[in-house]
């Protein structure tokens, strides 16, 4: 059974920095995968912000945080992190992470909701001005 916890949310000031991991249990990394952090603010839909297909290590970033978030991976402790510099109050959202289940051969796939199927419960992150 495959499960994600994340952790390393908190309260910090703009400008600051937070990096959140989610440990990954039962997923093999050694297949090409799509793994990502979500993001869903109060009253707005859930966007993706960070995709990496994992086998490959290619990654995508979303255009509102790119030049500030950095998605990475570390296969021998099945944890996938995300490193958030100079926050911002718009940063302010749970952040969740998701894994997929089918094998791809292009990140592409990596950018749509709809291909992952396993899901965190969130850690929420809250950027003060």
């Amino acid at each position: 059974q495959v499960q994600l916890v994340e952790s390393g949310g908190g309260s910090v000031q703009a400008r600051g920095s937070l990096r959140l991991s989610c440990v990954v249990s039962g997923y093999a990394y050694s297949y090409s995968r799509c793994m990502g952090w979500f993001r869903q603010a109060p009253g707005k839909e859930r966007e993706g912000v960070a995709h990496i297909l994992t086998g490959t290590g290619s990654t995508h970033i979303a255009d509102s945080v790119k030049g500030r978030f950095t998605i990475s991976q570390d296969n021998a402790k099945n944890t996938l992190y995300l490193q958030m510099n100079s926050l911002k109050p718009e940063d302010t959202a749970m952040y969740y992470c998701a894994a997929a289940r089918t094998v791809r051969s292009s990140s592409w796939y990596c950018l749509s909701t709809s291909e992952y199927n396993y899901w965190g419960h969130g850690t929420q992150v809250t950027v003060s001005s």
